[in-house]
């Protein structure tokens, strides 16, 4: 046995082996483009160690699509192959991502928790954890399990950006912006802290310095994957769409969240079907943007894997003009929301369908239907996950239905007043 990067016991005699696993935590804490390739290589040098398949399979859980699960299965049957030969902290690992794959999450957060418990060195679980809160909008637990191993962590800039952009998320907003500037203070190569600080500024509308905060670190991001960059050159547009500059805002769409990125990653069709949604709102012509993306939607009709994804691609659908696929995505929507686990189903019945028939009903302009659907379920949107400055999003889809509601009423007063 060694150890690695953590100082963690992993089961293997192999140095290549734990020299690729140390870079692959790197990758993962930074939320780097090489994490796949590190691991395969972890898996090369020792095919017996089960730690390097299951941080395979979670690689590819995370990217939240089916391809990447079925991409997942042979590493969490091989990491379970030899899992009484391993120690405690791999075996409940691998539990958790095993949980994780059969969407039993609950069972891996419970998992995650124990490890941070007894382990608090280890970053990657942590992470996970704070992953599946998340989406589960559980942003109190997602503060505490990061803040319970800090003392065990003093010098890892990693990890104050995770408590960071949690303290913001709890509306801690002076500690969340402390936080995340020491960690970049740190290490400057830090773009979850980045991205914890661009939270802060933008919910006090510090917008100026949030352009001028975010635009100091974009070369750093060169070497991120294509969901951490493309998120973080969203947070740039938000700020130039505050200020009303849309060609600018259009600019970063087609060169940094779109047209240079990865297009049939779920997180950057959410990340780009937002900023689309969001100058609409605001009465900008996108052309033919909707079109151009949709196309990529249609493998994610039947996946289902996060409501909070599933909310704007339906949306993307029908803007589109594909009604039939986003149709057939709707009663996919609602069939799934029937049958997935208990933990789960509460939340896609009582939340994810009816944001989902209102964001549709938006789409076609039946605005009456759009308000009657998303108001009940405004306070609980946090139950499907996302951050608030991701989810202010369908608030202000209720608003601008509201707000064409009233006028369409103001036109038919005029007009019966007229005549």
């Amino acid at each position: 046995m060694l150890k690695d990067s953590q100082r963690l016991v992993v089961t293997t005699d192999s140095p290549d082996a734990i020299a690729a696993i140390n870079q692959f935590i790197d990758q993962a804490l930074f939320y780097g483009k090489d994490a796949e390739i590190a691991i395969l290589q972890a898996i090369a040098a020792d095919p017996n160690c089960a730690l390097a398949h299951a941080y395979a399979a979670s690689y590819y859980l995370s990217q939240e699509n089916r391809i990447a699960w079925q991409q997942s299965q042979p590493y969490l049957q091989a990491a379970q192959k030899n899992l009484t030969k391993i120690s405690n902290r791999e075996q409940l690992y691998v539990q958790a991502i095993l949980a994780w794959a059969n969407k039993e999450i609950n069972v891996a957060i419970a998992l995650h928790e124990e490890i941070t418990n007894t382990f608090p060195r280890d970053l990657i679980s942590l992470q996970q954890g704070q992953y599946h809160y998340f989406y589960l909008g559980d942003k109190e637990r997602s503060l505490q399990i990061a803040q319970k191993v800090l003392p065990a962590n003093p010098e890892n800039h990693y990890l104050y950006g995770m408590v960071a952009f949690s303290l913001e998320q709890c509306h801690q907003l002076a500690a969340a912006e402390a936080m995340g500037r020491q960690a970049t203070l740190m290490n400057r190569y830090n773009p979850w802290a980045h991205h914890a600080v661009a939270h802060v500024l933008e919910t006090q509308g510090r917008v100026d310095e949030g352009i001028a905060w975010m635009e100091s670190f974009a070369d750093t991001w060169e070497n991120c994957n294509s969901m951490l960059y493309t998120h973080n050159w969203w947070h740039i547009a938000l700020y130039y769409l505050k200020q009303g500059d849309v060609k600018k805002v259009l600019a970063l769409y087609d060169h940094h969240i779109w047209e240079s990125t990865e297009k049939k990653s779920p997180k950057n069709q959410v990340t780009a079907i937002s900023l689309l949604l969001r100058l609409e709102l605001q009465g900008v012509n996108v052309g033919s943007r909707w079109q151009d993306l949709s196309a990529y939607i249609y493998p994610r009709i039947h996946e289902h894997a996060l409501p909070f994804q599933d909310l704007h691609y339906v949306y993307a659908l029908f803007k589109a003009g594909f009604t039939h696929w986003g149709n057939q995505m709707l009663l996919s929507m609602e069939e799934h929301a029937s049958s997935i686990n208990p933990f789960l189903r509460q939340g896609w019945l009582e939340v994810a369908i009816p944001a989902a028939r209102g964001m549709v009903a938006h789409a076609k302009g039946d605005f009456n239907t759009a308000i009657a659907q998303l108001e009940p379920v405004l306070p609980r949107l946090h139950e499907i996950g996302g951050s608030h400055t991701q989810r202010i999003l369908f608030e202000q889809v209720y608003q601008h239905s509201q707000n064409a509601m009233l006028l369409v009423q103001k036109q038919s007063w005029i007009y019966k007043k007229v005549s």
